[in-house]
């Protein structure tokens, strides 16, 4: 279980570093793009992922630009819902995501719903409600951006989640698809930032280095615990995504001093509940 520590643990630093980076004078947007240098050179060096599928007629390309387009747009959505809304809001969001694909499962695959699957998807959906709430105007943020973005995030992972299943599908190894999508990731981003002709500063390259980093980190610890224990995946799975909203939570609540109303809080253990009934459904 060290390695799904260490996962959840490199998931949470990536929201930390992004509400830090105002702090430290660092832009966003450059450290993002700098993130998918690291990310692609890293996924090289450690997964040496095989080049030879992505030449085949029926690699998976639609879903392969997809994913490169939406995930410097999501990873800037996550920023924003981080910086408005907060720590714990966002890393929840992002962690229930997971709903969409198994929506899309039941809707769309074909793929049976028994009443702990449907339980759990309907937890997780008023979970996400009640992390959204903004009845009380805690932190003192009304309006939009306080749930705006984190609506934003799980639409947005949800999406990309669906879209790497069905990269999985297609029966591209996923080092390859890693290696694929942050290279196009990659370009997305840096030309964002020439559209917006952003000044690059190595302060906000170093914090995006540092970002890649932790990004990358976090992939690789939940491959490897999910190499460690083949024979628990639903251990794993829910272990990771548990541990991210609840390490999230209490970061963002004991660091950062985010505070949640009532509601929000019934939000947190509902988010946690689903994600548990969900995993060993």
């Amino acid at each position: 279980m060290t390695y799904v520590l260490l996962a959840a643990l490199c998931s949470v630093l990536v929201s930390v570093l992004l509400k830090l980076a105002r702090r430290f004078d660092i832009d966003v947007g450059q450290a993002v793009a700098w993130n998918y240098v690291a990310t692609t050179a890293l996924t090289l060096l450690a997964l040496q992922p095989p080049l030879e599928p992505l030449r085949h007629a029926d690699a998976p390309w639609v879903a392969l630009v997809a994913l490169g387009l939406l995930l410097p747009t999501i990873f800037l959505a996550l920023a924003a819902s981080v910086r408005h809304a907060g720590i714990v809001r966002s890393d929840a969001a992002q962690r229930l995501s997971l709903l969409i694909p198994l929506l899309a499962a039941f809707t769309l695959f074909g793929q049976p719903a028994d009443g702990a699957k449907l339980l759990g998807c309907a937890l997780g959906l008023l979970a996400l409600a009640c992390m959204v709430w903004r009845g009380d105007r805690v932190d003192g943020q009304g309006g939009p951006a306080r749930w705006g973005w984190p609506l934003a995030v799980f639409a947005g992972f949800g999406l990309i989640d669906v879209l790497f299943k069905r990269v999985a599908a297609a029966g591209l190894p996923l080092g390859s698809s890693l290696l694929a999508v942050f290279a196009f990731a990659l370009v997305v981003a840096f030309a964002i930032q020439f559209a917006r002709r952003a000044r690059f500063t190595l302060r906000s390259a170093l914090g995006g280095l540092l970002l890649g980093l932790c990004n990358f980190a976090n992939i690789l610890f939940y491959l490897r615990a999910h190499r460690a224990l083949p024979d628990q995946p639903a251990l794993v799975f829910a272990s990771m995504n548990l541990g991210v909203v609840a390490l999230g939570a209490l970061v963002g609540v004991a660091l950062f001093k985010e505070r949640l109303g009532r509601i929000n809080a019934l939000g947190l253990l509902l988010a946690l509940a689903a994600i548990a009934l969900l995993a060993w459904a």
